[in-house]
């Protein structure tokens, strides 16, 4: 089976007949047998999202300030002890996250990015749990926060939907970070990705969708759900000369060694 690390069910570019128990009933029967929809911002969708989950097996929550909002005023009132709380108030949150560095959209301020994201971090070393990562246009300086904080080797996360060059590929390997893959893998100009993908070892591999966006080829240009990572997956899979259901296992079991606080129903 298939593990979809990074969707949206919420989001609102999801069709309104699309409703989370459905998409996961569609994953199912595509051979996905779970997914985490990721926190954008905690004081708007965190209390729905973790209630939206609740009740469907297999599928789970982070927490977290999305870099778009990391300058509103009530996502940086939130504390690293409320964060932390909060993070550890139910099974079902498994990460923290997404956060990070956006520098080519600019939504917010840079340096109430880099204070969230560093908040963030170290919410992870507090609780344990894993980081969810976005980096766009700012390898250098997620590269560089990522050395700072996680320089006692209590800090363990994944690159979510990488699409950055080679150089962050290794700072975040030599971090001990995975590295996970989206529909963007199978774009057709998308040669430099899936050659960074053949560097990344097997065992830090992940696949998401990043649903509802990021559709992969052949639904490119539809919207994207998390019933499509098997495509991603199978896609990854023959480009690096492994069986599909291999590749499937071994994605898989990295994503629970990683996210070992999700259990299966």
């Amino acid at each position: 089976m298939w593990i979809d690390s990074h969707c949206h069910l919420n989001h609102e570019r999801v069709a309104p007949e699309d409703t989370p128990s459905m998409l996961a009933s569609r994953a199912q029967e595509a051979g996905v047998g779970g997914m985490i929809s990721i926190c954008c911002r905690i004081t708007e969708e965190f209390d729905g999202l973790l209630e939206m989950v609740r009740p469907l097996p297999n599928v789970w929550c982070s927490i977290g300030t999305h870099p778009h909002d990391a300058g509103l005023a009530d996502e940086k009132a939130i504390s690293l002890e409320l964060l932390c709380k909060k993070a550890l108030s139910d099974p079902k949150i498994v990460g923290i996250g997404e956060s990070g560095l956006d520098y080519f959209y600019d939504n917010s301020p840079r340096p109430d990015q880099q204070d969230s994201f560093r908040k963030h971090i170290r919410a992870c070393a507090q609780t344990g749990l894993p980081l969810i990562v976005h980096s766009r246009d700012a390898e250098a300086d997620t590269a560089q926060i990522l050395r700072e904080a996680a320089a006692g080797g209590r800090v363990r996360g994944v690159m979510h939907c990488f699409s950055s060059g080679p150089q962050l590929a290794r700072d975040a390997l030599d971090l001990g970070f995975y590295i996970s893959f989206s529909g963007i893998v199978t774009f057709p100009k998308a040669d430099e990705l899936r050659e960074i993908a053949k560097t990344v070892p097997l065992d830090r591999i992940l696949v998401e969708t990043d649903a509802p966006f990021l559709a992969p080829v052949p639904y490119r240009g539809k919207t994207n759900e998390p019933a499509f990572v098997a495509q991603t997956g199978n896609f990854l899979a023959d480009f690096l000369g492994i069986d599909r259901e291999e590749f499937a296992v071994l994605t898989t079991r990295n994503f629970f060694t990683l996210f070992d606080r999700a259990r299966l129903a």
